[in-house]
């Protein structure tokens, strides 16, 4: 029963750091773009917060659309460099466990 626990546990973090920033990238630049906001701050009051638009920055960021990020979020500039490290560390953490596990 462990052994099947640790295995569905190995396929989730597989998938979660590998698959998911995958599909990302194959999105289209502009998937993101259409849609009404779910942001409580610019739905009651329309006012933009510092995340309004992160998102769709970060998506056109990832597809090397620089300038519509920046307009879109200047702030994703700073976040996808701090979620790029944190994802290297998560991804060598998680090697280093299985790798000793085994």
């Amino acid at each position: 029963m462990q052994k099947k626990i640790k295995l569905w546990l190995r396929a989730s973090i597989i998938f979660c750091l590998v698959v998911l920033p995958l599909i990302l990238i194959f999105l289209p630049a502009n998937y993101f773009d259409v849609g009404t906001s779910i942001c409580p701050s610019k739905s009651f009051l329309n006012i933009d917060c510092l995340g309004c638009g992160i998102t769709k920055a970060i998506q056109h960021l990832l597809h090397f659309e620089f300038q519509i990020a920046w307009d879109y979020n200047k702030f994703s500039f700073v976040v996808i460099p701090f979620f790029a490290y944190v994802w290297v560390k998560q991804v060598l953490e998680y090697y280093n466990y299985f790798a000793k596990s085994k």
